[in-house]
């Protein structure tokens, strides 16, 4: 027998697959009823009233979409995905708070990732070295501090910002504006695999959906909307991330932005936003102040016990240590130029360097101070 639990999500998914992403019919569905159960206990005139067309109230009330909806959900499980509903406790609890919240979510991954303090970090889809190595720096470092990084999994700035997480050892969440079965972009299929082993990807669209243009506005809000900030790195005057970064204006969100080259067209949109009042970010310190007190206070007082314990360095290590910097990777063949030290020497220095948690290392001897 079918307990409450699944019987509402049955019930959430059926108006999922009947209004698809008609927000405004679903919100003043939940505006005017306590309950999904009372949905589909509704006289046909009430349905009616708040603007549902009269095939579909026939489809609620003689119960069609629910049988459909048990077929179809069958499909999405033995496809090995799941859904969340909005009454699930691993739904996204501020996503919940925003205005027009999609009813359902197709997921593939870790779902109790979504439930932890998320700060989106987006940008352009041709980014700068700049901008690569920044939104990789500013999410591995976010994510080492116990924080998970929500993006779009498209090219550029959404890419490098989840694979800086997972280089860090963090979580990540992307959003996606398909089906959860048609990656977009094909050449992030790989990524996608990293990031469900330790974080989640999670879509509203129902499987085998395209990535139509119109689809991408409407999965920012969900960026935006689970994240208690977002960080816009690199972006052009007219671009995708900045409709995230209104949208996430109007669900209240802090709104930060990544200062970039005057003369560079994908700096123009984020000096916009700080010239406009978004908050200048150089740092992870910057996007932490922002957090809610408690939380920002529990990780500058952990940074300050890590200060105080931090290893002490050898003066070759402090050699190597200043000739690295922390938003740009340096080739071990540079390092060996301009400080005397051999290969040998360095990638043993480096080794102590990496124990001590003060280095990171990439692949083909490629090192960044942390």
């Amino acid at each position: 027998m079918i307990n409450k639990f699944e019987k509402n999500k049955l019930l959430w998914y059926s108006l999922h697959l009947l209004f698809g992403n008609n927000l405004k019919i679903i919100t003043k569905l939940r505006e005017k009823f306590k309950c999904v159960e009372e949905i589909f206990e509704a006289r046909t005139k009430d349905l009616l009233n708040i603007g549902v067309k009269r095939e579909k109230v026939e489809m609620i009330t003689s119960g069609k979409i629910v049988s459909q909806a048990t077929k179809k959900i069958s499909e999405v499980y033995e496809k090995g995905y799941e859904i969340i509903t909005i009454e699930d406790r691993e739904y996204p609890p501020l996503l919940k708070e925003t205005y027009d919240p999609p009813i359902v979510l197709y997921c593939s991954g870790e779902k109790e990732v979504l439930t932890q303090t998320c700060i989106a970090i987006v940008g352009t889809r041709k980014p700068t070295p700049y901008g690569r190595v920044v939104a990789e720096k500013l999410s591995s470092e976010l994510v080492i501090r116990g924080l998970t990084v929500v993006s779009g999994l498209a090219r550029g700035i959404d890419s490098y910002a989840h694979q800086g997480a997972l280089n860090a050892g963090g979580r990540t969440i992307a959003v996606l504006g398909s089906g959860i079965d048609n990656i977009y972009p094909k050449e992030n299929v790989s990524l996608y695999k990293k990031i469900i082993n330790s974080g989640i990807v999670i879509t509203e669209f129902p499987l085998g959906s395209p990535p139509y243009n119109f689809h991408f506005p409407i999965r920012n809000r969900i960026i935006s909307g689970m994240s208690v900030g977002i960080v816009i790195v690199e972006a052009a005057q007219r671009s995708g991330s900045l409709i995230t970064a209104r949208l996430a204006l109007d669900q209240g969100r802090e709104v930060m932005a990544v200062p970039g080259n005057i003369t560079s067209k994908y700096s123009q949109g984020t000096n916009w936003l700080i010239k406009n009042g978004a908050k200048l970010v150089t740092d992870w310190k910057d996007i932490v102040e922002e957090l809610p007190l408690p939380l920002k206070e529990k990780i500058f007082a952990m940074e300050n016990i890590k200060e105080k314990e931090k290893p002490k360095l050898t003066p070759e290590e402090k050699i190597v240590l200043n000739a690295l910097k922390p938003d740009e990777k340096t080739h071990i063949d540079f390092l060996s130029r301009h400080t005397d030290f051999s290969i040998s020497e360095l990638l043993s220095i480096l080794l102590n360097l990496e124990l001590k948690d003060m280095v990171i290392q990439y692949p083909g001897k490629y090192f960044q101070k942390k």
